[in-house]
């Protein structure tokens, strides 16, 4: 491996130009995703965040924030990438099918011959729809029950993977229909890396890592890159525990720097000659249906405007990486904090795009913080929990998991970890009795009475 002094000569090929907090010169951004940035680190949004930016044949990397000791973060940071590490597991998959191992309807039983893998209506899962999501597997299995809730995935192994398959029974048809399956992709990774008889890791450093010279990335932190390791931060402030992932690893295991993130987005791009270019085209290409403005193809999502994206998330750590589909201008951003972040990237390639404003959070007394808490009916039909936990406002939609809101002003509240907010009404009397949830719209929210099904139960 390069060292990290000769991995900065080596970023000097891309043109890169590492900024910090203190720059006030004009820098890669467009003026007001800069701005953005600079209110969001100020609000205290993010600790750190790192872009990368492709405009042409040109590669910049800005970075702002600091880090815990107090240092600025720099192109060869290190983040946990999450969920985009699925691309990489879609490139595996486009290799596979064009070396002619596999098919992208080849079964993904006969990777695994000794696993006993759902079907429905005699319709097997394929590879395929593994990498579009339309498995019909859900987002996380049952029986993921973490020793430690803080690396959740880490004890998660081949046994556990393997007992939930065999026990499970699939709601609908593969290939009916989009969800969104963690389980999913990392049962394509484990597949594909039992094929080669190999560990994911091992899998993707020699498929892609390598021939990209992405030297200070993977799947597994390791000692060289952990000292240049940007410590994670959860959405509530705290210091977020960094995460392991054992069979599930092709769902969001690499950990990697913008330097390397730049070199894996030219790649895609296009912009650089790449052995792997056929591949990764392969797995861009539209396929499926998500909803009526987005398309996907193997991970790889696909805008009515053309953007190519894909995002992640883990406990203290955001990203997104997404380009122009005429390979002109992309953008990868990486963040210590799990806080939202989509809109940024989107705003780099798309002048049009909404950018989300810098929110600043205040403190309530605790006592008025029991105002608020109450079950709340969206449209006539989803239920917003929102309960206290010590001095925290949490919410809980219909489905999902709670996370937390602060406060920007009396009745006015936001989420650091989605793009929405939530204006509290009140009645004559002062007594809070609704809200206009701001996502998408504005959704007005009726409280509901106490006989009314909570949004957990």
């Amino acid at each position: 491996m390069l060292s990290f002094l000769n991995r900065r000569k080596a970023a000097l090929c891309l043109g890169a130009c590492i900024l910090t907090s203190a720059s006030v010169s004009a820098g890669p951004l467009p003026e007001r995703v800069e701005i953005a940035v600079r209110d969001r680190i100020a609000a205290g949004t993010y600790q750190t965040l790192a872009f990368g930016i492709v405009d042409g044949d040109k590669s910049e990397v800005a970075a702002y924030g600091k880090l815990d000791e107090g240092n600025p973060p720099d192109g060869d940071t290190v983040y946990e990438i999450g969920s985009i590490t699925k691309t990489f597991t879609a490139t595996l998959l486009a290799q596979s099918v064009l070396a002619g191992r596999v098919a992208l309807d080849t079964p993904v039983a006969q990777l695994l011959p000794d696993f006993q893998i759902p079907s429905r209506n005699g319709m097997e899962i394929t590879l395929g729809e593994l990498g579009t999501q339309h498995s019909a597997l859900p987002r996380l299995p049952s029986n993921l029950r973490p020793k430690d809730a803080g690396d959740p995935y880490a004890d998660y192994d081949a046994a556990r993977l393997k007992a939930f398959l065999a026990g499970y029974q699939l709601p609908r048809d593969p290939g009916a229909t989009y969800e969104y399956s963690n389980l999913g992709f990392g049962l394509l990774g484990y597949a594909l890396a039992q094929s080669e008889h190999t560990a994911y890791g091992a899998l993707i450093d020699q498929k892609i890592l390598k021939p990209l010279g992405m030297t200070t990335s993977d799947a597994v932190s390791s000692n060289a890159m952990r000292p240049h390791l940007a410590p994670g931060h959860n959405n509530r402030g705290g210091v977020a525990k960094n995460w392991h992932m054992d069979a599930l690893a092709g769902a969001g295991a690499i950990h990697s720097t913008t330097n390397d993130m730049l070199r894996y987005l030219r790649a895609n791009m296009g912009v650089d000659q790449s052995p792997l270019a056929e591949a990764m085209k392969l797995a861009q290409q539209p396929r499926s249906d998500m909803n009526k403005t987005m398309r996907i193809g193997v991970a790889w999502m696909t805008t009515r405007k053309g953007i190519v994206w894909h995002n992640g998330e883990t406990e203290g750590y955001r990203s997104f990486i997404g380009f122009t589909a005429d390979g002109r201008r992309g953008v990868v951003v990486l963040s210590s904090t799990d806080a939202y972040l989509d809109d940024l990237g989107f705003a780099v390639l798309d002048p049009d795009a909404r950018l989300l404003p810098a929110y600043q959070a205040i403190v309530l007394p605790s006592t008025s913080l029991d105002e608020y808490v109450g079950t709340y009916k969206v449209d006539g039909r989803i239920l917003l929990k929102i309960f206290r936990t010590n001095d925290q406002l949490l919410v809980q939609e219909t489905g999902q998991g709670p996370i937390p809101i602060f406060p920007s002003a009396p009745n006015e509240f936001f989420a650091k970890a989605a793009r929405a907010s939530a204006s509290f009404t009140r009645d004559p009397t002062g007594v809070v009795n609704g809200l206009v949830l701001h996502r998408n719209g504005d959704h007005v929210a009726r409280k509901s009475s106490a006989s009314e099904q909570p949004a957990n139960e």
